[in-house]
C-alpha cells in the first residue's frame, strides 16, 4: 500500500512538473492573464498578466495519477472522487473563461455558481448515502459521538461542502498560499483515508483508493508550487481552487469526516469567516474590522511581506491538519 501511495504522489508530481513549462507559455501567448483588483495591495499590480487557469495542469496530474495507481480505478468510489473534483473544476473553468477570455469582470453570477455547487454537493451526498452506504450520521471531532441527522444531513453537509469549497477559493490570493495549504490538508486525508479503511468507517472500507487519490492530490499541489510560489509564474485560477475544494470535500464525505474537514481546513474557514465578518460589519455599522478581506490581505496591508504571510499561513494550515487527524481518531470509536 505504501508503494502505491508513493507512486500516486510521485506520478502526479512528475506530470505537473513536466506539463507546467509547456503550458505556461501557451497560456501567456493566449493572453490568459490574471486581472488584479485596483483596491488591493499595490504591490499586486505587477502580477497583472501572469498566466492563470493553471489549475488545469495539476488537475491532469492528480486525475491521471489517481486512475493509474488506484487498485480499482473504475469503482464508484473513485469515479465519485474524480467526477466531483472535475465538476467543481469545470465551474471554476467557466468562471475563469468568462473573466479572462471574454473579458467580463464578473464571470459567472453568484447564483449560477451556487446552483452548480449545491447540485454537485447533492450528487456527492446522494451517491455516498444511497449507493455507497455512507449513512446520514456525522462524527463530532475529538469525540466518539455520531449524530444521526436523517434528511437534515443533506441540508447541513451541503452547506459545509459549498462553504468550505468557496473558502479554498478565497484563500487563493497570494502566491502558493492555496496550493501549499491544500497540500497539508491532502496529507491529513491520506492518513484519515487509511484509518477509515482500517477501522471500517469509510464507504467500501476494504478499498484504500481514497488514500491513493489524496496522495495524488498532495503530489499535484506540490508540483504546482514549483511554479506558483513567490514570485509566481502561473496562478491556478478558480479552475484550480474550486477543484481542490471539491476534492477535499469529496474525501470528507467518503471518510465520514465532514466536521473534521472544518478543523483540517481551519485556515480556509478563517479566510471565509473574515470575509463574512467584514461584510456584516460594513453593512451594519459602515466600519471595516479588517483593513481588507480575505484575512491574508489584512496582514499584507499591516506591513507583512507576501512571503511572510504565506509562511505563517502555511504553518497554521499544517497545525490545522495535525489537529484534524487528532480530532478524527476518537470518531473511529
Amino acid at each position: 500500500m505504501s508503494e502505491r501511495l508513493v507512486l500516486a504522489a510521485g506520478l502526479a508530481l512528475i506530470i505537473t512538473l513536466v506539463l507546467s513549462p509547456f503550458l505556461i507559455p501557451v497560456l501567456r501567448i493566449l493572453k490568459f492573464g490574471q486581472n488584479v483588483r485596483d483596491d488591493g495591495p499595490k504591490r499586486h499590480l505587477k502580477k497583472a498578466g501572469t498566466p492563470t487557469m493553471g489549475g488545469i495542469i495539476f488537475l491532469v496530474g492528480i486525475i491521471v495519477s489517481a486512475l493509474l495507481t488506484a487498485e480499482q480505478p473504475t469503482s464508484l468510489e473513485m469515479v465519485t472522487l474524480v467526477g466531483i473534483t472535475l465538476g467543481f473544476g469545470l465551474i471554476g473553468f467557466v468562471d475563469d473563461f468568462i473573466k479572462v477570455v471574454m473579458h467580463r469582470s464578473l464571470g459567472l453570477r453568484a447564483y449560477q455558481k451556487l446552483i452548480g455547487q449545491f447540485s454537485l454537493a447533492f450528487i456527492l451526498m446522494w451517491v455516498s448515502v444511497h449507493w455507497l452506504g455512507r449513512g446520514t450520521d456525522v462524527a463530532i471531532p475529538f469525540t466518539s459521538i455520531h449524530l444521526e441527522l436523517g434528511w437534515f444531513y443533506y441540508v447541513f453537509v451541503s452547506l459545509v461542502i459549498v462553504l468550505m469549497t468557496n473558502a479554498v477559493n478565497l484563500t487563493d490570493g497570494l502566491d502558493g498560499l492555496a496550493a501549499g495549504s491544500t497540500m497539508f490538508a491532502g496529507v491529513a486525508y491520506v492518513l484519515i483515508a487509511l484509518l477509515a479503511a482500517i477501522h471500517g468507517v469509510a464507504v467500501l472500507a476494504h478499498e484504500t483508493d481514497m488514500a491513493v487519490f489524496a496522495a495524488a492530490l498532495v503530489g499535484g499541489t506540490l508540483g504546482f508550487l514549483r511554479f506558483n510560489t513567490y514570485p509566481a509564474r502561473i496562478f491556478m485560477g478558480d479552475t484550480g481552487s474550486l477543484a481542490l475544494g471539491g476534492a477535499l470535500a469529496s474525501l470528507a464525505v467518503l471518510t465520514k469526516s465532514e466536521l473534521v474537514f472544518i478543523v483540517i481546513g481551519g485556515l480556509f474557514a478563517a479566510e471565509a469567516l473574515s470575509v463574512i465578518i467584514q461584510v456584516i460589519s460594513f453593512q451594519t455599522t459602515g466600519k471595516r474590522i479588517f483593513r481588507m478581506s480575505p484575512l491574508h490581505h489584512h496582514f499584507e496591508l499591516v506591513g507583512w511581506s507576501e512571503w511572510k504571510v504565506v509562511i505563517v499561513f502555511w504553518s497554521v494550515a499544517l497545525i490545522c491538519a495535525i489537529m484534524g487527524i487528532i480530532g478524527y481518531m476518537p470518531t473511529l470509536g
